[in-house]
């Protein structure tokens, strides 16, 4: 019996389309178009200059080695010290472990926790790499669906229908890629009173914090990890590529619930990274510490809430659109279903055979049409998450770029959803319909 050169599991890993889309971004420029690029969850400002030049003296300084693969010990205690101040509970530098941006967690938690058939719960849309890891696991992927007319937040009787006793893991994101969507005090004190009530020892909440200072209207972000009894059971990770425009530093890090379980997730970084460069965790330090860097951290939030606000109020302006408000994060969620009505899109999909269609989705066809035909590129609703998402149809729009680009990218969307004839010229050749 002839043997397949790739192992199943690859089979089994999702991808991120905010870098995939490139290719087709790449593909358009080739061609002598411009698109705005509203795709990728990336801040346009620079690390601030404290950042860089701490840099900078440390490489000058030769600190430049193999280092602790939990992380320095002096960054892990500034971690924990801003963990314990802002969440309220005392933190050991020994639960902290450093990793080369946020995602590894996601991947150790998957491998430290999960056994095949145990159940995960993630929210939908939710970061691509939840259901991803979830499914290379060889667990079983349970979606929470967000929802629109409740600004993308879930109460607590959403999760207590989703718990079974093969729930393993739980994971919770806010503020929320890619919705904005921002969990109050009391969503968060409902939803550990399920947990309590409905999850034995064995089950480990995933916090998802990454955008903890980006949050709108004077709002201050909740850790669930900060409530009764969840401290035990909650793994919470943030990092330094959203907040301090960091993003390609790689800087992140998880807080275990305890010293063994921190252990675990150090041998993984051992086995797999080794360590996380010293100079960029001394920048990262210095990043949190400094108090330059905490006021250009807030006028970048600043900003980020004023584009937010002119664009869902643009959005909410274009035919059959509609957009919920942002209360953190730097991206929109609109609604287009009705501008695809309007466009044709619906009824194309509609007409697509079994085949084609398991490759796309009308936010997916509208999405590359109009990156293909009016040069804007956007996020379709299956980039953040597959499952159960028929007929939901949505796009993500990062705010993470100028307000001159913002208006011209929602200009070209708005006349790429009224483009009927364009659309129905453009399903007609059949390229480009999906990946």
């Amino acid at each position: 019996m002839a043997r397949t050169l790739m192992a199943d599991r690859i089979a089994r890993l999702g991808t991120e389309n905010a870098f995939k889309i490139g290719v087709d971004i790449r593909r358009c420029e080739e061609a002598g178009l411009k698109p705005v690029k509203l795709n990728l969850g990336e801040p346009d400002f620079n690390s601030a200059a404290a950042i860089n030049e701490r840099a900078k003296k440390e490489i000058d300084a030769g600190n430049s080695h193999y280092c602790d693969p939990q992380g320095l010990l002096p960054f892990r205690q500034t971690i924990a010290k801003q963990v314990s101040e802002t969440r309220g509970f005392k933190v050991d530098p020994e639960e902290v472990v450093v990793t080369p941006g946020a995602k590894p967690p996601i991947f150790y938690t998957m491998m430290t926790y999960v056994n095949p058939g145990d159940e995960v719960i993630y929210p939908s849309p939710g970061f691509p790499i939840y259901e991803s890891t979830i499914t290379f696991a060889h667990a079983t992927p349970v979606p929470l669906h967000l929802e629109e007319s409740r600004d993308f937040r879930f109460t607590a009787a959403d999760i207590e229908k989703l718990i079974t006793p093969k729930t393993k893991v739980i994971i919770i994101n806010t503020p929320s890629n890619p919705t904005g969507g921002v969990l109050t005090k009391q969503d968060l004190e409902e939803i550990a009173e399920v947990i309590r009530a409905k999850c034995d020892d064995a089950v480990r909440i995933y916090s998802d914090e990454v955008y903890e200072y980006i949050v709108f209207g004077g709002r201050k972000h909740y850790s669930i990890a900060s409530l009764q009894g969840m401290r035990e059971r909650t793994i919470v990770v943030s990092g330094h590529s959203k907040t301090y425009a960091m993003t390609g530093w790689r800087l992140g890090y998880a807080v275990l619930p305890n010293v063994e379980e921190a252990q675990i997730f150090k041998t993984l970084n051992v086995n797999i990274v080794s360590c996380t460069p010293p100079f960029i965790q001394l920048a990262g330090k210095e990043a949190i510490e400094s108090p330059a860097v905490a006021k250009v951290v807030a006028d970048m939030v600043r900003q980020f809430e004023e584009r937010a606000k002119w664009v869902v109020g643009a959005l909410n302006d274009v035919p059959g659109v509609t957009c919920a408000t942002p209360v953190g994060a730097f991206y929109v969620f609109p609604n287009i279903g009705g501008m695809l009505e309007q466009l044709g899109v619906l009824a194309a999909y509609d007409s697509l055979p079994a085949e084609k269609k398991a490759k796309t989705s009308p936010s997916t066809m509208f999405q590359l049409f109009a990156l293909y035909r009016h040069s804007v590129a956007t996020m379709d609703r299956n980039s953040f998450g597959k499952i159960g998402t028929a007929g939901r149809h949505f796009l993500r729009l990062s705010t993470a770029t100028s307000m001159d680009l913002l208006r011209e990218g929602v200009k070209r969307l708005a006349a790429a959803g009224a483009d009927r004839k364009g659309f129905a010229d453009y399903f007609q050749k059949g390229e480009h319909l999906g990946w």
